[in-house]
C-alpha cells in the first residue's frame, strides 16, 4: 500500500465509522421513540379501561403475567412497569409543558425523574438539561441527587439587566446557586490553591457539575494591561452562549469587591481576548458562603453579566441556613423565569 492511498483510506476509514456510528445513534433514537409510544398507549389504555370500568389493582397484575407468557424473553411487561406506564400517561398527558418531550429521553431516564421529582417544573427542568447535555442515568440521578434545579431556581445574577434577550434562557440555565464537590478530596481548612488543583484533577466531574455545555481552556489565565498582570482562577467556554466564563474561586465568604474585580476583568477579557464573532464575557463567582442581600447589593449597579454561587464538599443544606432561602412567592417567581427560559419563548426577570 502506497503512502498516498493509505493517506485517503484512513480518511475514507475515519468518515465511514463517523456515518455507521451517526446511523447507530439515529436507530436508537427511533426505537427509543417507539418504546415511548407503545409505552405511552399502553398506559392511556390501562388507565382508560380502569376509569370506564372501575378495575382494580388485580386487572394490572393479569395483565403482566398474559404479557410475560405471550412475549417470553421481552423485558417491560411487569407489573410494576405496567403501573409506571399508567402514571406516566396520567400525569404527562394533561401537563403542556411535560408532554411534548415525552419521546426526548429514554423510559429508564424517564422513570428516574417521575419517581424523585414531584413538580411539573422540576420535571421539566431534568427532562430539557438530560436531553440538551446528553446526561447519562447516573448523571441525571447525580444531578438530582445534588439539586441541580433547586439551585438554578435560587441563583443570583445580574443576567436580566445585563444581558440580550436572547442569550437569556441559556444564560439562566448555565447558573446554579450552589455547586456540589463532593468528589474532591478536601479538608474543611483547604486554600483556594488546594481548591483549584483539586478541581483541575477532576475536570471532567467539575464540568459536568457545572451544568453541561462547559468546555476548558485554562486555569491561572494570564491578563495583562499598562505592563500589570492579572489571573482568572478558571477560564471556561459555554458552546451554546459562545463565550467566555471567567471563574473565581473564594474559600471566604463573598465580599462586595469581588464583583468588582470580576467586573474588570470581564472587561479585559472582552478587549483583549474575545474573538469577533463571540458573545460578551460571563463571569461566575464561586464562595464558600455569601448574605444574599449583600450580593444583591453588590450587582445591582455592575454593567457585565455576573453570578454569585456557593459550593460545598457535601450534598446536604445544614438546618441552620434554610431560613436564609428565598419566600415561597420569591420562588413561585423564580420558577415562572426558570420555565420560560426552558422552553425559551420568554425574557426571566
Amino acid at each position: 500500500m502506497n503512502p498516498s492511498f493509505s493517506t485517503d483510506y484512513h480518511q475514507l476509514l475515519t468518515i465511514v465509522k463517523q456515518r455507521v456510528r451517526e446511523a447507530q445513534y439515529r436507530a436508537l433514537q427511533q426505537v427509543n421513540q417507539q418504546q415511548i409510544q407503545l409505552y405511552w398507549d399502553l398506559g392511556r389504555l390501562i388507565a382508560e379501561r380502569q376509569q370506564q370500568h372501575g378495575w382494580g389493582k388485580s386487572i394490572v397484575e393479569t395483565l403482566a403475567q398474559d404479557l410475560q407468557k405471550e412475549f417470553a424473553g421481552m423485558s417491560g411487561f411487569s407489573s410494576r412497569n405496567l403501573w409506571y406506564m399508567r402514571d406516566f400517561y396520567l400525569e404527562y398527558s394533561t401537563d403542556e409543558l411535560l408532554q411534548p418531550l415525552v419521546a426526548e429521553i429514554s423510559w429508564a431516564k424517564h422513570l428516574v425523574i417521575m419517581t424523585k421529582c414531584k413538580s411539573p417544573h422540576e420535571r421539566l427542568y431534568y427532562t430539557e438539561q438530560t436531553r440538551r447535555n446528553n446526561w447519562t442515568k447516573a448523571v441525571l440521578a447525580q444531578q438530582i441527587k445534588a439539586r441541580a434545579y433547586d439551585n438554578t431556581v435560587l441563583a443570583q445574577q445580574n443576567f436580566a439587566e445585563t444581558m440580550p434577550a436572547a442569550q437569556l434562557p441559556a444564560a439562566v440555565l448555565a447558573l446554579k446557586d450552589e455547586y456540589t464537590f463532593g468528589f474532591l478530596a478536601l479538608t474543611p481548612e483547604h486554600s483556594e490553591y488546594e481548591l483549584e488543583q483539586a478541581l483541575l484533577g477532576n475536570v471532567r466531574r467539575f464540568l459536568i457539575e457545572m451544568g453541561g455545555d462547559f468546555t476548558f481552556i485554562g486555569n491561572q489565565y494570564r491578563l495583562e494591561l499598562e505592563g500589570q498582570e492579572y489571573f482568572v482562577d478558571l477560564l471556561l467556554y459555554h458552546r451554546e452562549l459562545q463565550c467566555l466564563v471567567a471563574v473565581e474561586l473564594k474559600i471566604t465568604e463573598f465580599q462586595p469587591e469581588y464583583a468588582g474585580k470580576m467586573n474588570f476583568y470581564l472587561s479585559l477579557l472582552n478587549e483583549k481576548v474575545k474573538k469577533a464573532h463571540e458573545q460578551p464575557s460571563i463571569g461566575i463567582i464561586i464562595c464558600q458562603s455569601k448574605q444574599r442581600t449583600v450580593v444583591e447589593f453588590a450587582l445591582r449597579d455592575v454593567s457585565k453579566p455576573i453570578g454569585v454561587a456557593t459550593y460545598t464538599l457535601t450534598d446536604t443544606l445544614p438546618a441552620e441556613l434554610r431560613p436564609f432561602f428565598p419566600s415561597n412567592e420569591e420562588l413561585v417567581q423564580r420558577l415562572d423565569a426558570v420555565t420560560a427560559a426552558l422552553q425559551g419563548n420568554a425574557t426571566p426577570r
